[in-house]
């Protein structure tokens, strides 16, 4: 299991949101300190959890990164079961720590960066349920669902020159979630940057957490003003 966690709460009062970081394989949650210190600038009130992978990284076994599945040998053919294999694990974690801190599923994120980003996206395709927003930076499903979750929204972010997982994959999963029944999704390319947190994909984050209204909140709220749905 987790070998830690860390965590950032409000300084009074209760969590309104759940922001969970999920950091590339290899690495740890110390990674993603700087995207949670931009997180908690426009989120005071957010609980924010840091934890590090399930796994000690095992292509370099006397190194101290961690992982969420293994990429010894990985293969188009292969990522997908080694990521269903974890994916339980990870929901069930989620669920503890929205039941401890008293968020719902809707003020939930799951944030990932590279292979945090691809057990996040399909943590929420598992789970329709489990989160409001995956923030994916870096990353790509490991298949493309059948079905959107409808309670769901993607946001996307990428490098243009990323080597290591090329932004077509999150040109793809955007575009095949934008086509699906309740598919509600966002991507935000960065032409001259590569596999990082770039400061540019970290800003527009930001702006698609208060700027993006998912298209179920609008149809709730034209359902509530007696409105047809498809109202302008």
């Amino acid at each position: 299991m987790t070998a830690r966690l860390m965590q950032s709460l409000p300084d009074s009062g209760a969590p309104a949101q759940l922001f969970i970081l999920l950091h590339g394989v290899g690495a740890s949650a110390d990674d993603l300190v700087p995207l949670a210190k931009v997180l908690r600038q426009s989120f005071p009130q957010a609980a924010l959890l840091l934890p590090d992978g399930f796994e000690p990284f095992d292509a370099a076994p006397t190194a101290q990164g961690r992982q969420w599945f293994s990429v010894v040998g990985v293969t188009e053919e292969n990522r997908a079961e080694r990521v269903q294999a974890v994916v339980p694990t990870l929901i069930d974690w989620v669920r503890g720590h929205q039941q401890r801190l008293g968020v719902g599923s809707a003020a939930t994120a799951l944030v990932g960066f590279s292979q945090g980003s691809i057990v996040s996206l399909e943590a929420a395709v598992a789970a329709p349920d489990l989160v409001g927003r995956v923030l994916a930076f870096s990353g790509r499903f490991a298949q493309l669902p059948e079905a959107a979750p409808p309670l769901t929204t993607f946001h996307f972010f990428h490098g243009g020159q990323d080597s290591v997982i090329p932004a077509q994959q999150s040109t793809t999963a955007f575009e095949h979630v934008a086509a699906l029944d309740d598919g509600d999704a966002t991507l935000d390319i960065a032409e001259e940057v590569a596999h990082e947190l770039h400061p540019a994909l970290l800003e527009r984050a930001i702006f698609r957490l208060t700027h993006h209204v998912p298209p179920r909140l609008w149809r709730e709220a034209m359902s509530l003003a007696g409105a047809p749905t498809g109202a302008a």
